[in-house]
């Protein structure tokens, strides 16, 4: 009832009210660890909390707020500039201080007079590349309800789009597969899909014209408010050699299907220009070669021609689609490249990242 802006002042007081509640509840604290955004209205009643508990309270910036906000009310609007206000001031209130990225650590510190230890993104044990067994399995298992995973043409029980059964119970890559691209998303603004969607197009244009190029299966996987918006865009394309679906998959099948997948796609584009697509590095850690759209910070993730690349626009992926995918799967010249350079870089994985850089901070 009312006016928007006093419908969301009820709205932060009633949260900030049954948060305070919960959080003197619980039991006596050393540290309270908080995840900035969502801070409005979390980092000023977390520091109350600390207060009543003379605990200590740490921030892990992995973006901010503000900057979000600002992609549905635009900068200079008064909401957007009070979210600014409340976390420069709030946050200067902060004990410890973790961000993701070296850019927003200086940021941090050039314009909000706060001192933060760079904590990157890593991933969980379980995102690993995919043996071929479980690959079918997951294939097989997809292929009951979404018909891309389905193989064109059935000989016997156990097959899918990309893998069958050999005479000797062995699984086996089909011939002639197509290649499995692979992007996820919350399906919010600073993500725009019509980039892939006209590559895409692009794509199904130089098959067209001859050029030797794979059928294309690709999986956008996810759920949010632009998802039914993006599904009419998808309908109305009419793909003989690109089949797209938009599953929201179970929690265990998604590192599976990461990991089984032969590229992946990032369409991220940071509010803030100073956080990392956390979908890019799953990727990684499932030694996935990526094609993510340029942003501030992004080489502090994607090594372009490295680990994958970087393009600007809709033309530029569609190029990088082409060269990546020429004469798949028989030639997997840079892909093969970027896959081994993946293997090779032995990342950090979430539990080690941790104990190297956070654990000194908590003495």
């Amino acid at each position: 009832v009312g006016p928007k802006l006093f419908q969301y002042a009820i709205k932060v007081i009633v949260q900030a009210i049954q948060l305070l509640y919960t959080m003197l509840k619980i039991d006596q604290p050393s540290y309270i660890l908080l995840q900035n955004p969502p801070g409005l209205p979390s980092i000023a009643v977390a520091w109350v909390a600390c207060l009543f508990w003379r605990s200590k309270l740490i921030i892990d910036w992995h973006n901010y707020g503000y900057t979000i906000m600002s992609l549905s009310h635009g900068r200079n609007h008064p909401l957007v500039q009070i979210a600014r206000w409340y976390e420069k001031l709030f946050g200067r209130l902060s004990d410890y201080n973790l961000c993701v990225t070296n850019a927003m650590k200086e940021d941090l510190w050039v314009n909000c007079n706060i001192k933060a230890v760079t904590l990157y993104d890593k991933p969980a044990p379980y995102f690993k590349e995919t043996p071929l067994e479980l690959q079918h399995h997951l294939y097989v298992k997809l292929a009951k309800d979404y018909k891309p995973f389905k193989p064109r043409y059935v000989w016997n029980a156990e097959m899918s789009a990309f893998t069958e059964m050999d005479e000797n119970g062995h699984v086996i890559k089909t011939r002639g597969r197509p290649a499995l691209l692979i992007s996820s998303t919350s399906w919010t603004e600073d993500e725009d899909f019509s980039v892939l969607l006209k590559a895409l197009e692009d794509y199904e244009q130089y098959i067209n014209e001859g050029v030797k190029l794979p059928s294309l299966v690709c999986v956008i996987t996810g759920k949010g408010p632009l998802k039914d918006y993006y599904n009419r865009l998808i309908n109305k394309l009419h793909f003989k050699h690109i089949q797209i679906c938009t599953p929201w998959l179970e929690a265990e099948d998604y590192p599976l299907l990461l990991g089984s997948a032969d590229l992946g796609v990032c369409l991220h584009k940071s509010s803030s220009g100073l956080d990392l697509p956390m979908k890019v590095v799953d990727m990684f850690g499932c030694c996935l070669p990526v094609c993510a759209i340029y942003f501030e910070c992004l080489h502090e993730l994607v090594k372009h021609n490295e680990n994958g690349l970087i393009f600007r626009d809709s033309n530029e992926l569609a190029e990088q689609l082409k060269m990546l995918f020429l004469g798949f799967p028989t030639l997997e010249g840079k892909l093969h490249n970027f896959r081994k350079n993946l293997r090779a870089s032995k990342q950090l994985r979430w539990d080690e990242s941790w104990d190297q850089t956070v654990l000194p901070l908590l003495g």
